[in-house]
């Protein structure tokens, strides 16, 4: 019986010492804040080009900064948030 209580606590303190580790650590969410970055900018530079009368057609919609550079820099940033889910950084207690 107290082999049980021994193997109970141990688990437990097992248990207590998993919930504390992280899923992501320090880098993990710095990747992820230039990740956000890219993307608001990507959506901020593809925002105008537009006219505000219906009338007049504005070619301006169809530069390279609203189809190419925002485009790119979405992209971009899909691809550095799913790196920064994978990323495996040091982990100091291995």
């Amino acid at each position: 019986m107290a082999k049980e209580i021994t193997k109970t606590k141990a688990k437990t303190a097992e248990v207590a010492d998993n919930q504390k580790v992280m899923p992501f650590g320090k880098q993990n969410y710095i990747i992820v804040l230039i990740g956000i970055a890219l993307l608001a900018l990507g959506f901020i530079l593809m925002i105008g080009g537009g006219s505000s009368d219906p009338d007049v057609f504005n070619p301006k919609m169809f530069d390279f900064q609203h189809i190419t550079l925002s485009t790119i820099l979405i992209l971009a940033g899909f691809v550095v948030e799913i790196v920064a889910i994978f990323w495996k950084g040091k982990n100091k207690k291995e």
